[in-house]
């Protein structure tokens, strides 16, 4: 079957998860050749398995991909050696756009090791020589059970502090993702938001009280954010940002916790 004029194979790494998996329907739904690469389905970007068959005939690669430890050195190690092996192999094979999504902050002073690791990912994309598109995603409204639960002191109550987030529905990181592969390189960044701007703790304790969940949430300026001390703006996106219309009330009725 050869390629209508508009469509592409597009490869996404990722691409049975979370975002990938909408990102797949997405494309599919506009006519293009979306094929789902993880390790379930025979690709590894960590190890390169995989890599060079998925890749043969693809126009653009997407990579969704998230280490699956948050340990410092292992995610560091995740995102530079996948990249790596991803470039290498988009080379090789001839693909003329590497799409990647990354996080609202990573260009902003801030200590935070994983927010690091994809600062080193994106420096490999932009001096790969490969056309490429960074999309900048501020937190998912996805993440309230999981920041909650990464933020519970001895007292058994959830300490936040009270950093300003402006979070996103996954359903519309993936639209920004799949809209970004189906254009052309940026040869730059995009970064995406919610609506709403809240405190962290304001935030956590509305997804937490919606959901029934009685842990207490308090505004700690002590407390950290995935092992570090974050600034009020690190996480809200500039002027020029995407902004989407879905509300975390709109959200939250909508998403059940799984169980």
């Amino acid at each position: 079957m050869t390629k209508g004029k508009n469509m592409a194979k597009i490869v996404v790494i990722g691409g049975t998860g979370l975002i990938g998996s909408k990102v797949v329907a997405k494309l599919t739904a506009h006519g293009h050749e979306a094929v789902a690469a993880a390790p379930n389905t025979g690709v590894n970007a960590l190890t390169g398995e995989g890599l060079a068959d998925v890749l043969v005939g693809a126009d653009v690669v997407v990579d969704v991909s998230n280490s699956p430890s948050f340990e410092e050195n292992d995610v560091l190690n995740f995102f530079t050696t996948s990249t790596r092996n991803l470039l290498a192999a988009e080379a090789a094979a001839g693909v003329g756009h590497h799409v990647a999504l990354t996080i609202v902050g990573t260009n902003r002073p801030q200590n935070i090791p994983y927010f690091r690791a994809k600062t080193a990912q994106e420096k490999l994309i932009r001096e790969s020589g490969m056309p490429y598109s960074l999309v900048h995603a501020t937190q998912f409204f996805e993440f309230i059970g999981s920041i909650a639960d990464i933020s519970v002191g001895a007292d058994g109550a959830v300490h936040l502090p009270g950093a300003l987030i402006q979070p996103i529905a996954a359903e519309d990181v993936a639209t920004a993702v799949a809209r970004t592969a189906a254009g052309e390189p940026l040869n730059g960044d995009r970064e995406i938001a919610g609506p709403e701007q809240f405190t962290m703790d304001e935030f956590v304790r509305r997804g937490l009280a919606f959901r029934g969940d009685s842990r207490t949430v308090v505004q700690d300026p002590d407390a950290q954010y995935y092992g570090a001390h974050i600034d009020e703006r690190t996480l809200i996106p500039v002027d020029g940002a995407v902004i989407f219309d879905t509300t975390l009330a709109e959200w939250l009725p909508a998403n059940p916790p799984r169980r």
